[in-house]
């Protein structure tokens, strides 16, 4: 029997999800006809949730789960998927944080999704068109589960570079703004986190169609999302790679320090006082 390999960050959680799939089925000695037949599905579409090609409904789980006696460990690779997330393209990247020994992120119009508190990401998700609460409040669920990776045993060093356009752009209204603020003070003070402002005046244009970030992984590997205004994309492409870092090095040229980042930080809370 063919050994699978090990699950990194460039395996997508549905590719996961079938491999363990398959390697319980063959260590059973069961054909895909015959596990089909235990829970009701057809070996070939039993096949195609092996090889990733189809997703995988919610009801099958439990089923599978019985009769394979996994132990929770395909209904976890399952929640891995997410599926109450909209953007597939993006599932990737929060098991590429997780893994990450380095992340530096740019953002021209809001806080990072790492640094958002509870109600400025609330707001942002409201923004999303026909978003109802209860998806809201699903997607927020799990934007602040990805903040876990700051709370483990070996969290990433985390550099934020952000324009002075976000600290006042009124997300959420005053009390909102207010704490988020006071929240990018406070992970100012922590040792595995940096914040840096591009200041309006620096009339930087490199970055401003959109947000990226940058993962290195404790091999050494780089890894990378862009943001756009239609769709995202994770890459791990040299070249790739190297054009997003050659941007990211220009925009950081033009970053306030961080005890001058702290002030005008303070400075636009400012504004948001009751």
């Amino acid at each position: 029997m063919p050994v699978e390999p090990a699950v990194t960050a460039e395996v997508s959680p549905e590719a996961a999800f079938g491999r363990e799939l398959r390697r319980l089925r063959h260590e059973r000695g069961w054909s895909l006809e015959a596990l089909g037949a235990k829970v009701g599905y057809s070996g070939t579409m039993v096949g195609y949730f092996e090889r990733a090609e189809r997703p995988v409904p919610e009801s099958f789980v439990p089923i599978v789960e019985n009769v394979l006696g996994s132990g929770g460990k395909l209904a976890a690779l399952w929640q891995e998927m997410d599926p109450r997330h909209p953007q597939k393209w993006f599932r990737r990247w929060p098991k590429i944080e997780a893994a990450a020994r380095t992340i530096r992120s740019w953002e021209p119009l809001l806080v990072p999704g790492l640094l958002q508190t509870e109600g400025y990401a609330r707001a942002v998700l409201r923004g999303i068109p026909g978003a109802t609460e209860e998806e809201v409040e699903e997607l927020l669920t799990v934007r602040l589960q990805r903040q876990g990776i700051f709370s483990g045993r070996t969290p990433p060093m985390y550099t934020a570079l952000m324009d002075e356009g976000v600290l006042h752009r009124p997300i959420g209204g005053a009390t909102v703004m207010r704490g988020q603020l006071e929240h990018l003070l406070a992970l100012m003070d922590h040792p595995r986190f940096t914040v840096q402002i591009v200041p309006l005046e620096a009339a930087v244009t490199t970055g401003l169609l959109g947000g990226f970030a940058i993962a290195q992984l404790s091999e050494g590997r780089y890894w990378a999302y862009l943001e756009s205004a239609s769709d995202g994309q994770v890459t791990d492409h040299l070249d790739e790679i190297h054009a997003i870092s050659l941007k990211y090095d220009t925009i950081r040229a033009w970053a306030h320090p961080v005890h001058v980042t702290k002030e005008v930080v303070r400075e636009a809370m400012v504004r948001y006082e009751p």
